[in-house]
């Protein structure tokens, strides 16, 4: 049974001091470090393994660590007691709906989220109303999807999810149905990803153009804040894409090696101001389509992503 607002909003009305939570992935050390500067105690929930960076090196960000079997367990009563009991809001990350599903977010995690709950599953490509759709629905202009390798008639990238890591993708790029159709079943064999998998990837127009990732910050209290801040531009480090784009062409053509593009990385970049605009008016119409289809709307970081393709018209070059 999802949980509702007002649940919610009863249990908060009972906090005396927030901490803030959030899972032991992603960004959760930007997290601790605003919590931190904005004087808030910190709690952060590890899966046994991978809790070295947060309990360890970085224990001064981290007044409590809770140690988890499985990210997933997060939902278990005791843990969630615990959580309440230290008056926990916490701070979603794409790790966290990823690893604990955003069902049982919407169903099952009875603990305050900075942000809207219910937004959380526009991420899952194959839901409706995700975030292609908000993003056609707000009218904001978008490569072109092909329903099936078949209709490919330019060059494509190919979205699908890693067989071994379902966190990551594995893409593809291709210009014909068969060099699709050639790609996918090498990597198939390679045990890359599956099937199943490839059957429920996105196929969308590749633009070439510069990539920029437009981060922003929405917020609730518009009485206090502008409906929304823009907070900088960013875009992607990849392995071992960008090992590989470090070599001359010659050496890149001589290489027998699959071509990876998992994120390891971001590194902060700048646009040119007269473009500007044009991811303003994006931002501005996302924000309102969500509020729309999804109350109350967007609540904390989101982010645009996008790549400015030549234009021949454009003035300014």
């Amino acid at each position: 049974m999802t949980i509702e607002r007002s649940e919610i909003q009863e249990l908060t009305s009972k906090y005396v001091k927030p901490s803030i939570g959030v899972l032991g992935s992603h960004s959760a050390e930007e997290v601790a470090v605003s919590a931190k500067y904005a004087g808030l105690k910190t709690v952060v929930v590890c899966q046994k393994g991978r809790e070295e960076l947060y309990a360890k090196y970085n224990s001064f960000l981290f007044d409590e660590v809770i140690l988890l079997d499985r990210f997933e367990d997060i939902i278990d009563d005791e843990v969630q007691d615990r959580l309440r009991e230290l008056n926990t809001i916490f701070i979603p990350n794409r790790s966290f709906t990823v690893y604990v599903g955003w069902r049982n977010i919407e169903d099952k995690f009875y603990i305050p989220i900075y942000g809207n709950r219910y937004l959380l599953k526009t991420e899952e490509r194959l839901l409706p109303k995700n975030q292609y759709w908000l993003l056609e629905k707000a009218g904001i202009k978008r490569p072109k999807l092909f329903l099936s390798p078949d209709e490919i008639d330019r060059l494509v990238i190919v979205k699908v999810r890693q067989k071994k890591k379902p966190l990551e993708r594995a893409f593809f790029t291709a210009n014909t149905p068969e060099e699709y159709w050639a790609k996918a079943e090498k990597l198939i064999r390679e045990d890359v990803i599956s099937e199943e998998d490839l059957k429920q990837s996105i196929i969308e127009e590749f633009v070439l153009g510069p990539r920029f990732n437009a981060n922003f910050h929405a917020w609730a209290l518009t009485d206090v804040f502008p409906e929304f801040d823009f907070l900088g531009f960013d875009d992607r480090r990849q392995v071992n894409l960008h090992g590989i784009l470090n070599l001359p062409a010659r050496d890149q053509l001589e290489l027998n090696i699959p071509i990876k593009n998992e994120e390891i990385g971001h590194f902060g970049v700048t646009m040119r101001e007269s473009q500007k605009p044009l991811v303003y008016k994006a931002a501005e119409k996302f924000i309102r389509v969500c509020k729309s289809e999804y109350p109350p709307g967007l609540i904390g970081s989101f982010a645009l992503q996008g790549a400015i393709a030549y234009d021949p018209e454009d003035p300014e070059g």
